[in-house]
């Protein structure tokens, strides 16, 4: 067992921080409004997934580089500056629904107003990201992070319809209408998202350089290491996934089966684990604080993850230095581009847009931006100069083709509901 969790690296932080706040948002509210007729995605989307962080990890291990420095060495600068572009615009919005998530649950726990607690968090995760090294910084926040586990233990208190539930699981379902689509959009965007790809790239680099596999920066990298790292992403996918699967069917459960379709608030999105401390005095207030808890604990992990890849993808466009593992000293622009990001991303929450449907519209925009990367990720992956022995096996190249064309069906038939 312990050798097993010797492995577990970059594709379990990626995993976990795929269940950020706006994911438990999105996940929730299509609960609350579908019921259990979004579940299918849980499972059909876990091998595109695995498939596509399984792509992004490799070209990080075996070109040694991030994402956005091996498409400036391969393509023309405008397609570099569109993808920086994109996962700058993608990730800061991302950024701020999650500061204002954060805030927004602590106010369930302290009588404190939204700027002052939004102002809190911002500070927090930049003195922690900029000043403390990421390891330990997420050493102490994934424990936080075990109280996604709420859901799945809510899952089995609650009595389920098993058979329903199975059936919505295996069998899609299809509804041609702005709404359905605008939520299973943002599912697929909070699911397969743009800032997992440059930070699981990134992050495998930083394993190489950790464990000095980088020789004048060029990576060795053995089948096994690629096995170790199969291992890893999928298990960082499978818990995520399952979480995911388990939020849509608490949500439905709790909430809508009960009339709740709509999440207008935090306090709304608590109310789906109160069946977890029904029996305890204060339920109530018990749901609430694991909720919360939950909650901060996620956008404390997920932010700097969020940053983070705006600040490899951007320094690596313009071959500044970057790295978490650098002090600030040694890479200036890195973490200025980390903090600047993040502080336009507080500023959004004072446009006056609710923070919980700020989650929903950030996972949105997500499952739209992803496409165009995917595309790039796909023909990088495909490419013998680039990858070498490890390009991209036919049954992966399929599942990476697929992921792309349902994700981009999607963005096609939203605006398609929106303009018809």
């Amino acid at each position: 067992m312990a050798k097993f969790f010797s492995v577990l690296g970059p594709g379990l932080t990626t995993g976990a921080a795929d269940d950020d706040p706006s994911g438990i948002a999105t996940y929730s509210q299509t609960g609350a409004q579908f019921g259990y007729n979004q579940l299918w995605t849980a499972l059909y989307m876990l091998p595109f997934m695995i498939a596509v962080q399984e792509a992004c990890a490799s070209i990080g291990m075996v070109t040694g580089k991030g994402i956005s420095a091996v498409i400036k060495e391969n393509y023309s600068k405008s397609v570099l500056y569109a993808v920086a572009g994109l996962v700058l615009i993608a990730n800061t919005i991302n950024i701020g629904a999650d500061i204002g998530a954060m805030a927004a649950a602590a106010q369930l726990l302290v009588p404190a107003s939204f700027v002052t607690l939004t102002l809190f968090f911002t500070l927090l995760i930049l003195i922690l990201e900029v000043f403390t090294s990421y390891r330990s910084y997420a050493r102490i926040l994934k424990w936080l992070a075990i109280t996604l586990l709420a859901y799945p233990i809510t899952l089995f208190i609650v009595r389920q319809p098993w058979l329903t539930i199975l059936k919505a699981t295996v069998l899609p379902h299809f509804e041609l209408n702005f709404s359905f689509l605008f939520i299973i959009t943002g599912v697929l965007g909070t699911t397969i998202s743009p800032y997992m790809f440059f930070w699981e790239a990134s992050q495998e680099v930083e394993e190489q350089k950790e464990w000095e596999r980088l020789s004048h920066h060029k990576p060795k990298v053995s089948r096994g290491q690629i096995k170790r790292m199969r291992i890893d992403n999928t298990f960082g996918m499978l818990f995520s996934e399952f979480t995911t699967w388990s939020i849509i069917v608490v949500s439905a459960t709790v909430l809508h089966n009960s009339g709740v379709t709509d999440i207008r608030s935090a306090s709304d999105a608590a109310k789906a684990i109160e069946p977890l401390v029904h029996t305890f005095p204060n339920a109530g207030f018990l749901a609430k604080l694991i909720f919360s808890i939950g909650i901060i604990g996620l956008g404390l992990l997920a932010v700097p993850v969020l940053s983070g890849s705006v600040g490899y993808a951007t320094c690596e466009a313009f071959n500044w230095k970057s790295g978490l593992n650098l002090k600030l000293k040694r890479a200036p622009a890195f973490y200025a581009v980390i903090c600047i990001s993040t502080l336009i991303g507080l500023l959004i929450n004072y446009s006056g847009v609710d923070p919980v449907k700020a989650l929903v519209y950030a996972a949105v925009l997500n499952g739209i931006a992803a496409v165009p990367l995917l595309f790039l990720i796909i023909r990088i992956t495909s490419n013998r100069s680039i990858m070498g022995e490890f390009k991209t096996k036919l049954f992966s190249k399929i599942l990476l083709w697929f992921t792309f064309v349902t994700m981009g069906a999607a963005a096609i038939a939203l605006f398609y509901t929106v303009y018809a």
